[in-house]
């Protein structure tokens, strides 16, 4: 499907044209308010001579020109047969905005979606939809949007794809956003998301990519885009509905879209350099800062240039709590600036400047420069708060010097704080952006948007593995969790450097395996169908001799034919004693979507009350396995916290890139594997594995 015959339509047609409100009648509006070239748009009604004062024909068939997309605005029933009369026009593009499909959860729905994406496959047509709101291309003047918005020029390089049509009007209902695309998606089967995401990541008048979603349907589809996106440089910026378990049946039960985990999200992103947005706010003011400026900054360090002492503290206050740098100015810059400023005046970034260079613009841009030429600084902040009426000469001013300074040739990029809401006197704010310096909100967002701006900048895609391990078999096998010895073998034979400890069939082979590997030993039941052996009393620890030997075995057997008396017993695995070191859990868990991910964490409470964990998409490589462990908040506890010696942090990160290419070789079959614990010994004493489960998956006949 050739998705430029739907976004770059040269000829369209209208089907269901209307005069009425509605998709038939707000589309036919919108085209003629909006569209410039008429000469190849058709309107089609059964009756109708005209529509709007436009020229109606009775059907596709009479329309005397090639259609290359039809935006169709009738009933479901209408679809099919209208789809195959548009084809025979050498259609290749569709809109279709009726409703009644997988959206409504019915097996019926569910049907007449597969029947249209069929049809779809058959005819090579793009559709756009069902149940959606249609797009609007700026680029190149193509409008098939179906809700009645302000008309204004939105023309600009951010292109949005929303799963949701009200999002859609409301961020092309904002004064402040402007697009290269707005495209409603709809249910998004046909023509998914991971397309048009990998429509706009081509396209050259698209500078962000920004996505309100709510499920993905192609996780290696999706994951391919981002890598495309990360390699050009290219920010995507997501608002990804469905955090909490509630959201996440809704966001199901809104797209049929099938949610996978929020934490694998999460760290999909973090692989790929996605920024993530909590709000359509954020996802606004993100996507708004990295479009505007004509060149993201070389490093995220910042100057801030206030006009009093109360913005300089905010700046100051909110940058702290961003993780905003402001480096120190160098001291040819503090001496110009103090030649500059009134001798009251302290140099320092952030700066207040008091308003004394705000009265004159030529004075402004000296200030501007002053900051902009010091080495240490990348972009500057200007507050400055516009209202709707602007009184105050000083924002001419400051217009005036930002755009003098930029003219002759700086281009550390520049953004405009307001201290207040936002700017609300869009001629100014459109004579900023016009010069590539964007208009921030209040702080709190502002901020919010530098932070984003500052992890993108510290991305580097050269450091990452831009992969997944998804399976491509089908998941209808059973499962079938291992013993702790099959478990380590499995390791073993994976290049896992692993302890296997040896299996007793009785008390008296129990006695001699623990006499042959040494006191203190430990005793563990052995079985396929206990995974968690101290739950039913299957581990005894610290034997220190022959009767403590036999005496564990009876204990052991007691226990467990108590507790679990139809498991399968292989024997007793006995092992020696290892040595206490800090405990911590490795495991690989396998996504609904995203395939397979790391874990790890420190063992105790940190993982079990604290929920300290890292979850990271395989395969990770040893740069990514860093960026795990150094994300625990316990991590400090490995690098000698309070002077204890610091642990073999690197014997972790072996151990941890071993576990990710195992779990990549073994993608098809690998549902959950856990290590817990791993003792971590100190600096360059490596680490060992206690214990070990495996869970795989197998197919009938394996």
């Amino acid at each position: 499907m050739d998705l430029n015959k739907l976004f770059r339509a040269k000829s369209m047609a209208v089907v269901g044209a209307s005069e009425k409100s509605g998709f038939g009648g707000d589309t036919c509006r919108n085209i003629l308010e909006y569209r410039k070239d008429l000469s190849r748009v058709y309107f089609v009604h059964p009756v109708r001579e005209t529509v709007l004062g436009v020229k109606c024909y009775h059907s596709l068939s009479e329309i005397d020109d090639e259609i290359e997309l039809a935006i169709i605005c009738t009933a479901k029933q209408t679809v099919n047969g209208l789809l195959r009369e548009a084809k025979a026009k050498g259609c290749g593009g569709a809109v279709i905005f009726a409703s009644g499909y997988s959206e409504t959860g019915t097996e019926e729905g569910r049907a007449a979606e597969e029947e249209l994406r069929a049809l779809a496959q058959e005819l090579d047509i793009a559709i756009l939809g069902p149940n959606c709101g249609g797009f609007h291309n700026y680029v190149d003047d193509v409008v098939a949007f179906a809700f009645p918005v302000e008309n204004r020029d939105r023309r600009g390089s951010i292109g949005f794809l929303s799963q949701s049509g009200q999002f859609c009007i409301n961020l092309m209902d904002c004064s402040q956003m402007h697009f290269s695309y707005a495209v409603s998606i709809g249910n998004g089967k046909i023509v998914t998301l991971e397309d048009y995401m990998d429509f706009l990541i081509e396209d050259e008048q698209t500078k962000v990519v920004a996505v309100y979603m709510e499920g993905v349907q192609d996780a290696e589809k999706f994951a391919a885009c981002l890598k495309k996106a990360a390699l050009r440089r290219k920010p995507v910026v997501i608002q990804k509905g469905g955090r909490s378990e509630l959201g996440q049946k809704v966001a199901a039960s809104h797209t049929g879209a099938l949610a996978g985990s929020d934490r694998a999200y999460d760290a999909v992103f973090d692989k790929f350099g996605v920024i993530r947005a909590e709000d359509m706010q954020e996802l606004m003011s993100t996507a708004l800062l990295l479009a505007t400026l004509n060149r993201l900054p070389a490093r995220p360090l910042f100057a801030s240039m206030n006009i009093s002492g109360g913005e300089t503290a905010i700046c100051a206050d909110m940058g702290s709590a961003y993780g905003i740098e402001y480096p120190e100015f160098q001291e040819r810059t503090v001496k110009r600036l103090e030649e500059l400023l009134p001798s009251f005046c302290t140099p320092r970034n952030p700066l207040d400047m008091t308003a004394a260079l705000c009265y004159d613009g030529d004075l402004y841009a000296e200030g501007l420069k002053t900051v902009m030429e010091d080495p240490n600084v990348e972009m500057v902040l200007i507050g400055l708060t516009i209202q709707l009426v602007v009184s105050d000469p000083t924002i001419h001013n400051i217009y005036y010097g930002v755009k003098k300074v930029l003219e002759q040739g700086y281009d550390k990029p520049v953004a405009i704080l307001p201290f207040i809401e936002g700017t609300r006197n869009q001629e100014i704010a459109e004579k900023f952006r016009a010069i590539g310096v964007p208009i921030l909100p209040s702080p709190k967002y502002a901020f919010c948007a530098l932070r984003h701006l500052t992890r993108y900048l510290s991305y580097d895609p050269g450091e990452r593995e831009l992969a997944l391990a998804v399976p491509t078999r089908k998941k209808d096998g059973k499962r079938i969790a291992y013993s702790e010895r099959k478990s380590k073998e499995m390791l073993r034979d994976g290049g896992i450097p692993v302890k296997l400890g040896v299996i007793a069939a009785d008390r008296e082979e129990a006695r001699r395996a623990a006499d042959e590997t040494g006191y203190p030993a430990v005793m563990k039941i052995e079985s396929d169908d206990i995974l968690h052996k101290s739950d039913v009393g299957g581990v005894v620890l610290n034997i220190q001799g022959p009767e403590e030997a036999l005496a564990a075995w009876d204990r052991i057997m007691e226990n467990v034919t108590e507790n679990a008396p139809d498991a399968r017993i292989n024997g007793i695995l006995v092992q020696p004693m290892m040595e206490k070191g800090l405990e911590m859990i490795l495991g690989v868990k396998a996504d609904a979507q995203f395939g397979l991910m790391l874990l790890v964490g420190l063992g105790g409470v940190f993982v079990e009350v604290f929920q300290d964990s890292a979850l990271y998409p395989v395969p990770v490589n040893r740069s990514e396995a860093r960026r795990m462990l150094e994300s625990l908040v316990s991590y400090r506890l490995l690098g000698g916290y309070r002077g204890k010696e610091s642990c073999d942090v690197e014997a972790v990160l072996d151990r941890m890139t071993a576990l990710s290419n195992f779990a990549a070789a073994h993608k098809e079959e690998l549902r959950e594997l856990d290590i817990n614990p791993l003792f971590v010994y100190k600096e360059g004493k490596g680490v060992e594995i206690a214990d070990a489960l495996v869970v795989l998956e197998k197919q009938r006949g394996e």
